[in-house]
């Protein structure tokens, strides 16, 4: 740990850390693919030993009520995104090393507008029985061949002789899988060394961190670093440094890439960034949800209204892909009922601390900007009647904290679709995740203009009836924004991580899930088996089903399957 050193010690520090880096580098080309695949089963087998004393170091830090329902998310964030994770790469590369596409075996159709979509969950019978109804396809840009996307599948493991040099990775404060999984994905993907340096909100997850990558570190191709912005900025300049990844808003990014105050934006002015060398990020934005109208009943628009508290306040509100602009039809009959579950749904949601730097005074100043902002309880702020012709902040800056608003837009079904495409693309900041919601009655009567309206939207994620969260937590899907962003307009980032199966160039991940639960799925003929999901905020067993997840992802048995279910249909 580098942040309680003198400034010269600190940079001495740092200097060793890239100079083992560099000395790591050829200890990795030299590795193999059986001995790559090899410590990524180390790396697996350590979370789960350091599982528990993870989840208890971000409950520490986020200050979650012992016993709360809510540590649930601490299970299923942390560790069990990186055992699926684990495991899905190393069987990416067990694919290589048998001379095969890690493609082989996933099934691919075609996608609208000449895409090729590629079915990555379920894959295997474990997800099929766990999330039953829950569905994600990755889709290639228009015009990429099947061939083109098997043949390119592996990306730096297609040739691990040719690293990429010494990354750095500067870690997210708020989802504690991100700094390992761009980790991961820095040294599978680009066959890039790393540096991480962690968020000085995550510091007590150094040691559970430094255990967790042990078999990397030894090897000499990981250091983990702390300290300030002062650490950062040293590190990601240091002239032996090849490359720099980063999560967080899009005004951090413009902080590292062209520096602070009018020097720094008189360079993203002209485009001659403070930072000169590649970057690649994951950032946030203003995520919408679209309330597509249908014949809803009162249990649909109760449980409706829940996954949308959840999009908000899971992990109290900050995260990259929370919902932060509901649309609704100014003429659906259901509209007014709808808007009084959500409003009961946010104010009865579990309380929590505002963990994060800033959020209160982020909920002020959204409170501030809006006179009919309504607080709801627990900090919680509903602001109703956006004005899609005025852009206001709560369309161009990301809260990151328990802020929601509400637009409404006119037209009938179809009308109202195609206003709200065009609204989430041109109106609202990032492209990270956008969320729809539809009956599957209205569903079936969209039937291509759907399919259609979803390949309209410029986003990284789109969800049908779940939260764009599950493609985070879907280890083979790429997690990102939409393609095509620069450095001086960067809305939710450039580039990808995650991406188990290694895809060269994605477009989008598409999700879709299940319209209700189960029971009620199958009284109403949907096919799915899935209770309510335990990332709800409301899921009364998520702390002791997450738990048995990451219990089940690191050792997937039929024996434990029982308990898990029981758990979860309790919630």
């Amino acid at each position: 740990m580098t942040d309680s050193l003198p400034a010269t010690e600190r940079a001495s520090a740092i200097d060793r850390a890239v100079d083992d880096l560099v000395r790591g580098e050829a200890a990795w080309a030299a590795c193999g693919l059986a001995r790559r695949r090899e410590l990524l089963e180390r790396v697996g087998a350590a979370t789960a030993a350091q599982a528990e004393a993870w989840v208890r170091a971000a409950v520490a830090y986020k200050r979650l009520p012992d016993g709360s329902p809510l540590v649930g998310e601490e299970w299923i964030s942390g560790p069990y995104p990186v055992l699926t994770s684990t495991g899905a790469l190393a069987a990416s590369i067990k694919a290589l090393e048998e001379g095969r596409s890690p493609v082989d075996g996933f099934s691919v159709r075609r996608a609208p507008g000449g895409r090729v979509a590629v079915r990555v969950l379920p894959h295997s019978v474990w997800d099929q029985l766990l999330l039953s109804g829950f569905s994600a396809e990755v889709w290639m840009p228009p015009g990429v061949t099947e061939e083109t996307v098997r043949h390119r599948a592996g990306l730096g493991q297609r040739r691990p002789a040719e690293t990429g040099g010494v990354g750095v990775v500067l870690g997210a404060g708020n989802i504690t899988s991100i700094p390992v999984l761009d980790v991961l994905y820095e040294l599978y993907a680009h066959n890039r060394v790393v540096a991480l340096k962690l968020n000085p909100v995550t510091d007590g997850l150094f040691d559970v961190f430094t255990r967790v990558l042990a078999p990397l570190i030894d090897l000499g191709v990981v250091r983990i670093l702390t300290g300030g912005a002062d650490v950062g900025t040293y590190l990601v300049h240091h002239p032996r440094v090849g490359h720099v990844h980063m999560t967080g808003s899009a005004a951090t990014h413009d902080a590292i890439v062209f520096g602070t105050g009018p020097e720094g934006a008189a360079r993203k002015k002209a485009g001659t960034p403070l930072l000169d060398k590649p970057v690649t990020s994951e950032l946030g934005g203003v995520s919408p949800t679209i309330v597509v109208p249908g014949e809803w009943s009162e249990a649909d628009l109760r449980f409706q209204a829940e996954h949308i508290a959840t999009q908000r306040l899971h992990n109290g509100g900050y995260n990259c892909v929370a919902s932060q602009v509901v649309l609704v039809a100014s003429g659906w009959p259901q509209k007014d009922r709808f808007l009084a579950h959500l409003r009961a749904a946010l104010s009865d949601a579990p309380q929590r601390p505002a963990y994060y730097p800033g959020s209160d005074d982020r909920v002020a100043g959204a409170v501030a900007s809006y006179g009919d902002a309504e607080r709801v309880g627990g900090g919680r702020v509903l602001i109703g009647n956006l004005d899609p012709a005025q852009p206001g902040p709560a369309l161009t800056t990301e809260y990151f904290a328990p802020v929601l608003a509400v637009m409404e837009l006119p037209g009938d079904t179809r009308q109202f679709l195609a206003a709200a495409v065009n609204t989430a693309n041109e109106k609202l900041a990032g492209t990270l995740g956008v969320n729809l919601l539809a009956h599957p009655r209205t569903i079936a009567a969209l039937g291509p203009a759907l399919g259609a309206a979803i390949a309209e939207l410029r986003y990284g994620t789109v969800a049908l009836n779940a939260w764009t969260g599950v493609g985070y937590l879907t280890a083979t899907a790429p997690w990102g924004a939409f393609p095509g962003h620069t450095l001086d307009d960067v809305q939710s980032g450039i580039g990808v991580v995650h991406n188990a199966v290694l895809l060269d160039g994605p477009e989008r991940t598409v999700v879709r899930g299940p319209f209700r639960p189960a029971p009620r799925s199958i009284l109403h003929g949907e096919t799915a088996l899935s209770p309510k999901p335990p990332w709800f905020v409301t899921h009364r067993t998520a702390a002791t089903t997450g738990r048995l997840l990451t219990d089940f992802a690191a050792a997937p048995r039929w024996s434990a399957l029982p308990r898990l279910f029981a758990s979860a249909l309790r919630g």
